[in-house]
């Protein structure tokens, strides 16, 4: 088998799973993402950056659909088997999420076969699956009643010939700023040689093993909340325009504070961070964020209390104010879910990247944020955060995976 240990980043997202295994030492072949948006993100950070990828001449280096793929390049695929030691990422999962609307029949779910399809095909020696907590829920409807998604998805990888290993991991635990539990599959071929089920259950109790020892490198520990996270980014720091959108304030820097922000500021020396775009809130909201921030300092990271809401007359969905001495409750996709914990205003960009622990050296691209009907096509920079694997995560998984090979 070659040493150098290579991958395909399926649903890749903008490159929160393919940052945390380049820090971890693995070599990209290519990366699957469907929205140009946040392929734009992948491309500039990590293909032209980092030259992180050994993009083959036969795929053009652009936004693709799996399934696209699958019909298209099925030969080319076939040829990579043995070649191959990893395909890492899970489809995309609105339909099984537990923040919208739990929809067992969102086309988006059919993508689970076209992710069992591309592992049979090319065959990699393991596999890293992640997905969204509800995806282990029974759906009521389903055809095998009372069965989870997972425990099909497991039955299936087990019949194309991989030992699988499934659980919850809640990312707080590893460091990262946020409470954020998702459903995590190691898969290892059960063709190679010490390959068994007990080996890829040690995958989970390794992670676990790891971590203080991972953290203490970096000068982190697994308690780093929301303050520690973004306390170097305060709009009282002062304002400059925003160098990609100059209508906007953005903010800068202020000290740092603690190791993580210095982790996190390696390398940068713009005194303006990228994408900390404040936005546009008019007086009144500004009031109601001042007031609501008044009322619920005792009751934090929860969503509006009925009397709160019926007082300022709020009929949004979620609205929680944060809680700076706690870590973050799961971000969204929808930043005017969050009262910043200090300031009136929602969070910025990068303030969400730096929850999910993205460096600010990582350059978001496309539209910061959109609306109505375009919420179903544009991948703007809010949505391409929330829905990424924490780097700090994926780069303890990257080296715990490498074990197991």
């Amino acid at each position: 088998m070659s040493k150098k240990l290579t991958y395909i980043d399926l649903f890749a997202g903008c490159g929160g799973l393919s940052l945390g295994l380049h820090q971890a030492g693995w070599k990209g072949l290519f990366a699957i993402e469907k929205s140009p948006d946040a392929f734009k993100t992948l491309d500039y950070n990590l293909i032209e950056n980092k030259n992180h990828f050994d993009w083959p001449k036969w795929l053009p280096k652009e936004a693709h659909d799996i399934n696209e793929i699958l019909a298209h390049h099925n030969k080319h695929l076939i040829k990579l088997q043995g070649k191959v030691t990893m395909i890492a990422g899970g489809p995309p999962c609105q339909g099984f999420s537990m923040a919208g609307r739990r929809n067992e029949n969102d086309l988006r779910n059919l993508l689970i076969d076209s992710y069992i399809k591309f592992v049979e095909t090319v065959k990699p020696k393991i596999i890293f699956f992640e997905n969204v907590k509800g995806f282990t829920m029974e759906f009521k409807k389903n055809k095998e009643k009372g069965v989870a998604y997972s425990s099909i998805v497991t039955q299936k990888l087990d019949d194309a010939g991989y030992y699988v290993k499934g659980q919850l991991v809640n990312f707080g635990e590893y460091g990262v700023p946020q409470k954020r539990t998702r459903f995590i599959l190691v898969g290892i071929q059960k063709e190679l040689k010490n390959a068994s089920q007990e080996k890829v259950e040690t995958f989970f109790s390794l992670l676990k093993e790891n971590k203080f020892e991972f953290l203490k490198e970096k000068g982190l520990t697994i308690d780093t909340n929301l303050q520690d996270a973004i306390s170097d980014l305060f709009k009282k720091n002062g304002l400059k325009p925003t160098p990609d959108s100059l209508s906007f304030d953005s903010g800068i820097y202020g000290k740092e504070k603690n190791n993580y922000q210095k982790l996190m500021r390696q390398g940068v020396e713009d005194k303006i961070p990228n994408s900390h775009r404040f936005p546009k809130h008019s007086p009144i909201i500004l009031e109601r964020f001042k007031d609501i921030l008044a009322v619920t300092h005792d009751r934090r990271n929860l969503d509006l209390s009925k009397e709160i809401r019926e007082r300022f007359n709020i009929k949004k969905h979620t609205v929680i104010p944060l809680n700076g001495l706690d870590k973050s409750p799961t971000i969204t996709t929808l930043p005017d879910d969050y009262i910043h914990y200090e300031e009136p205003r929602i969070l910025t960009v990068r303030e969400y990247a730096r929850i999910q622990s993205f460096p600010d050296w990582y350059i978001f691209q496309g539209k910061y944020t959109t609306g109505g009907k375009r919420r179903t096509q544009e991948v703007p920079r809010y949505t391409q955060i929330g829905n990424a694997i924490p780097p700090l995560f994926s780069e303890q998984s990257g080296l715990i995976l490498k074990q197991l090979i």
